[in-house]
């Protein structure tokens, strides 16, 4: 099969010929129909993220057709299934004990420790698969398991905000603008300045205000979620909540965070972040999608590609998602 190698951090991806995966105990052998490139692939191409799996295949929002399945699967062959970040734990640790198995020290990622979807097949743990909503293409369901499944753990944690401020507008942000709306709160974006094109979008979706990073909304926010990976966003989205607002950074790598005085955070603001997800997170986010009909904005290009889209998306260029075909048609269900 066909797949793109990260031979080492910061090197271009490199297309090879490698042997058919073969799938080890509880493992699904899967033919990948689509994969998004995300933002933590980009971490880990470029060195953010240490210690990754060399040579690794990134990739992990992997729309995949099940080829294999072991005995008294919960899949079947041709079964259309996603693939997420969290690609293991242990299970035994107090954190998976106890609901928390995103915070697992033991914990595999898929893209990162496992190989990923920038390939033609791949081979994924079934436990942590997730059935895939019906009305989605491919292209569009791939940013559903990880922009769509942070974002809404993200919202999660911000808690009940009437006023949610959004600063970079995404993937991830495009679609917790269109699930925040259809709860009924008011979504306020942010964009890197002069990005009026994104302003735009951010309208289209919903958004009743949309500006630069740099400026103030209108009026106070309850809660703000940061995508966009710039540490200088946090005393920005701080002085932007009210008393008792939340901001939460949602990134799994910011730039440093500059100092800010104090009274940014008295007042009973909370500064948290979210780190990766649990299959709960990706169970709930995927009821969601079924039954809110999300527009999923999508640039798709072919696997020998990805090095374009990586730098398309590292350059802001990307409107939405930027997804990976194999193959050259993605069908709707």
């Amino acid at each position: 099969m066909h797949a793109l190698l990260l031979d080492n951090p910061g090197a271009p991806l490199r297309m090879a010929r490698m042997p058919e995966p073969v799938a080890g105990p509880g493992q699904l052998v899967l033919r990948v129909r689509a994969c998004g490139i995300c933002r933590t692939d980009l971490h880990v191409a470029d060195g953010e993220l240490p210690h990754p799996k060399l040579p690794l295949v990134l990739g992990h929002e992997i729309v995949a057709t099940v080829e294999d399945a072991p005995p008294n699967s919960r899949f079947r062959s041709g079964d259309r299934v996603g693939v997420p970040w969290l690609g293991w734990t242990c299970g035994t640790c107090p954190y998976c004990l106890s609901g928390r198995e995103n915070l697992c020290p033991n914990a595999r990622f898929t893209g990162y420790q496992l190989d990923g979807g920038y390939a033609e097949r791949t081979v994924a743990d079934e436990r942590y698969c997730l059935p895939l909503p019906p009305g989605y293409s491919d292209a569009e369901a791939a940013p559903l398991l990880c922009a769509g499944l942070i974002g809404h753990r993200a919202l999660v944690a911000a808690g009940d905000p009437s006023r949610l401020g959004l600063y970079g507008f995404g993937a991830a942000a495009h679609l917790v603008a269109q699930v925040a709306r259809h709860e009924g709160r008011r979504v306020f974006a942010f964009t890197r300045e002069g990005d009026d094109e994104g302003q735009r979008f951010a309208r289209e979706l919903g958004a009743e205000w949309a500006g630069a990073s740099t400026e103030a909304p209108p009026e106070p926010l309850d809660a703000a979620i940061l995508f966009a990976p710039v540490g200088a966003l946090v005393p920005a989205a701080l002085r932007a909540v009210a008393p008792g607002g939340t901001v939460v950074c949602a990134g799994i790598h910011m730039s440093p965070i500059p100092s800010f005085p104090y009274e940014l955070l008295w007042g009973e603001r909370v500064l948290r972040s979210v780190a990766n997800l649990t299959r709960a997170d990706g169970e709930a986010f995927l009821d969601i999608a079924g039954r809110v009909p999300l527009q999923v904005a999508t640039e798709t290009l072919p696997l020998a590609q990805a090095n374009e889209g990586l730098a398309r998306l590292r350059a802001g260029r990307v409107r939405g998602a930027a997804v990976l075909l194999p193959e050259p048609a993605s069908v709707r269900l």
